[in-house]
């Protein structure tokens, strides 16, 4: 019976692993029939509780990050707040000026003559709403675009390049390629932050980053397009509009997708080179979130 028993536990542990991997590319081969037939490129990284649970599609493949990189802008300067450089309540003036009338900007609507706002509000405008002139307005405050990429470089994240701010991205298409990273890269960084990995933000900073995650205005028809109602998403969306020839460079949504139970969801998609329609390309998105809520709820029962 001795003999017998590591083989039993062998034979255990081998069709587990088979049933798990089977569910895996059950999901895997969901994805693929979601996007088959339709004319673009999407990369995506997806993990869940263990690292069983991770699948990715193209992870290692480089997209453009549009506005997604504005979640990378907050977190180096809650790290910076941190550090004591600045406060959540200290008042930046931004000018006229600054109130570039080409950017999206909600902040320029509410305040078309400048204004002299907390910081706090200013993130919140950036990171929530996705405001481009809020975005400038940081990255001038931490000394450009550099200084966000030599971060997460520092901090293990290199599969990543932040080298211009929206009015430069804006008025140049072929530009916003300089600023792309991986969906495995932006899902680590939303896991080392979400997890507060080697505390990299105070407590303080850590909940006010994920609250205003949480509060994102943008992209309602994309990783939170078909999920139940009242699911509690916090993400990052992203969209470089659509060229002359009809293509969409870059849609795109991160974040993280809380389960019934709380168990966070980890999940970065990014569509690029689409010549198919924003409902299609976002549609995507959303199909794939809910493919990915489907296989971690029905795991979970």
């Amino acid at each position: 019976m001795q003999k017998l028993l590591p083989a039993t536990v062998f034979l255990f542990l081998v069709v587990t692993y088979q049933a798990m991997a089977q569910n895996t590319d059950a999901l895997r081969q969901k994805i693929q029939q979601l996007v088959a037939g339709k004319n673009l490129e999407v990369g995506v990284a997806i993990k869940g509780k263990t690292a069983k649970d991770t699948l990715t599609v193209n992870g290692n493949r480089q997209f453009p990050m549009q506005s997604v990189f504005k979640l990378h802008i907050g977190i180096v300067m809650l790290a910076e707040i941190d550090k004591g450089k600045y406060s959540l309540d200290q008042k930046i003036r931004i000018t006229q000026a600054e109130l570039l009338p080409g950017l999206y900007s909600p902040l320029r609507e509410k305040y078309p003559q400048g204004a002299e706002l907390p910081l706090s509000e200013i993130l919140q405008y950036t990171v929530s709403s996705s405001d481009n002139v809020g975005c400038d307005v940081l990255l001038r405050l931490l000394g450009g675009p550099k200084t966000v990429e030599s971060y997460f470089h520092r901090n293990k994240v290199t599969d990543l390049s932040i080298k211009i701010n929206e009015e430069v991205m804006q008025a140049n298409w072929d530009l916003q390629f300089q600023n792309w990273t991986t969906p495995l890269a932006a899902n680590a960084v939303l896991s080392k932050f979400y997890y507060n990995q080697g505390k990299l933000l105070s407590p303080a900073s850590h909940a006010f980053l994920w609250k205003i995650m949480k509060q994102t205005e943008t992209g309602k028809d994309r990783l939170k397009g078909k999920l139940p109602p009242g699911t509690v998403v916090a993400h990052k969306t992203g969209f470089s509009g659509i060229n002359k020839a009809g293509v969409t460079a870059a849609m795109n949504d991160i974040g993280v997708l809380f389960l019934p139970s709380g168990q966070p969801i980890f999940i970065s998609v990014f569509v690029s080179n689409s010549k198919e329609t924003t409902a299609v390309n976002e549609q995507v998105i959303a199909d794939i979130a809910k493919a990915t809520w489907a296989h971690f709820t029905t795991k979970a029962k």
